[in-house]
């Protein structure tokens, strides 16, 4: 398939899952705004509709919380095909919202809006209207996830790192109790082979911390530390860190310098607190339970998604080695597991397979930081999997199979940055 195809295809999925001011990710599985996708997908709508693509993300940011939180999942109009739906959640906001967040990819994507727009007047109005929202909610997550100042925050749901069921939450994610729910019927596994979603045992827990944290009356100052599953991440917290850095550049070419100083300060503090996730022994990053103080022994991609922060370039280069001895194990990289693991599972979810939105990021970090090779590797196995397998949700990377939903919106916003890059 020629790349003029591959563009053609990939414009066509995401104006199929347009639904006017946002995008579903696709028909039926997911059937609502979610966060970071809406961010991704603003990326990809750039290149044939500069204008949609900032609609993307304004959309969202107009359910911000007020305490500076923007929610995982803003439910525009109802739809039964999804569980746990708006009625669950119960959230009391004016247009329904669930009431956790997810990794804050925004102030990168805005930056990168920005910086390739054709109308130059639009864009820097409507990024400068954006920065101090992107701003208040990095402000909200040290605040309400950083208690101790630390310069890294916590996840409190695995549905907040967007890696749902990684073997990275395993061991924190015992201490959640799995009983005491009320009764529920999932529907992803309906739209999906049940064999490459979460299990029902990962459901019932997550389902248990929604319900604890509804009966806390979604109050961020008290979430926190009543959650039995806080996880430093490295792969969040360095989205966290580049959108920091990011929007200080952003704000600094606008002219607001406040936020830039702000935004410098948080990248800064990050930055240094996240050489504390380094571990020698896997030549990754680890994720961290901040309940024990422990590194969490599993390699995953989060691990290597720090790649995406200005981390040093001995780090960035052991991380390109890492991607370089996946790929001798795996046909596709990045693999979301380290193959070498026994938990690996090529197929289910976040346990194995290869998701074109972390190659994206890990490969924009790679390349920037010099390691041209491992994120030209990481591009070409992008796009040779979207020609033997379609625009897939996740894939198989032993054999490239496709998983999960089909005619995937981030997946076909990332071709389309692949392709620009290629």
């Amino acid at each position: 398939m020629s790349q003029t195809d591959l563009a053609g295809h990939a414009v066509a999925i995401l104006r199929e899952n347009d639904r006017g001011g946002y995008t579903v990710p696709t028909r039926g599985l997911y059937p609502f705004q979610w966060n970071w996708d809406s961010c991704l997908t603003a990326l990809g709508q750039r290149h044939f509709d500069e204008s949609r693509a900032w609609t993307e993300i304004e959309t969202l940011f107009a359910h911000q919380w007020p305490d500076g939180m923007v929610p995982h999942i803003v439910f525009h109009r109802p739809d039964a095909g999804y569980f746990p739906g708006p009625e669950v959640w119960a959230t009391g906001r004016p247009v329904p919202t669930s009431g956790i967040t997810q990794p804050p990819v925004a102030g990168f994507a805005i930056r990168r809006l920005w910086e390739r727009a054709a109308d130059r007047a639009a864009a820097d109005a409507r990024a400068g209207a954006l920065v101090e929202r992107v701003a208040a909610w990095h402000r909200w997550f040290h605040a309400a996830r950083d208690p101790d100042g630390e310069g890294l925050v916590a996840i409190i749901h695995p549905w907040e790192s967007g890696r749902d069921n990684s073997v990275d939450w395993d061991i924190p994610f015992e201490r959640v109790p799995a009983d005491g729910i009320a009764p529920y019927t999932r529907r992803d596994t309906q739209h999906a082979d049940p064999a490459h979603r979460p299990t029902k045992a990962q459901y019932d827990r997550y389902l248990w911390l929604l319900e604890r944290f509804r009966a806390l009356g979604w109050d961020n100052a008290r979430l926190h530390d009543a959650s039995p599953f806080r996880v430093v991440d490295p792969g969040f917290n360095a989205i966290l860190i580049r959108s920091a850095a990011d929007l200080a550049e952003l704000a600094a070419a606008l002219g607001m310098d406040a936020a830039a100083a702000e935004s410098r300060a948080l990248a800064a503090r990050g930055l240094a607190a996240l050489e504390g996730l380094w571990s020698a022994a896997h030549g990754q990053y680890l994720a961290r339970d901040r309940v024990t103080g422990r590194l969490i022994d599993s390699a995953s991609s989060g691990g290597l998604l720090p790649a995406f922060a200005a981390i040093p370039p001995a780090r960035a280069a052991a991380l390109a080695a890492r991607v370089e001895a996946q790929g001798r194990r795996v046909r596709f990289v990045v693999p979301s597991h380290d193959p070498a693991d026994p938990r690996f599972d090529a197929r289910r979810y976040w346990r194995g397979p290869v998701w074109l939105v972390v190659n994206y990021m890990i490969a924009d970090g790679l390349a920037r930081a010099g390691q041209a090779e491992a994120a030209a590797r990481i591009t070409a196995d992008s796009l040779d999997l979207i020609r033997a397998s379609g625009f897939a949700e996740y894939y198989d990377p032993t054999d490239g199979a496709p998983l999960g939903g089909g005619s995937f919106t981030w997946t076909a916003a990332m071709v389309l940055e692949f392709l620009a890059r290629a």
